[in-house]
């Protein structure tokens, strides 16, 4: 994991800022949604991407009765 030096206060509300910077070097644009993962004592973020339920591909996702399905593994699926 590499240290951003930037060190942020949670508000009452218990919210955190994430900084300009580091929005516009990630991508990660208002609105868009992140996913919280926690490790231990660690707490990590990651943008949202759906992706496929088998293969975790996340190009051309397609929603298949409320199931994330990339067109390799829909293939897949109708040739079976």
């Amino acid at each position: 994991m590499k240290s951003t030096g930037i060190v942020r206060k949670v508000d009452e509300l218990g919210r955190v800022v994430l900084p300009i910077e580091l929005r516009r070097t990630l991508d990660i644009a208002e609105k868009d949604a992140l996913e919280i993962y926690v490790d231990g004592a660690t707490i990590i973020l990651r943008k949202y991407e759906p992706a496929c339920i088998f293969c975790d591909n996340a190009k051309d996702i397609k929603v298949y009765k409320g199931k994330n399905i990339c067109p390799d593994c829909l293939k897949e699926l109708k040739e079976n």
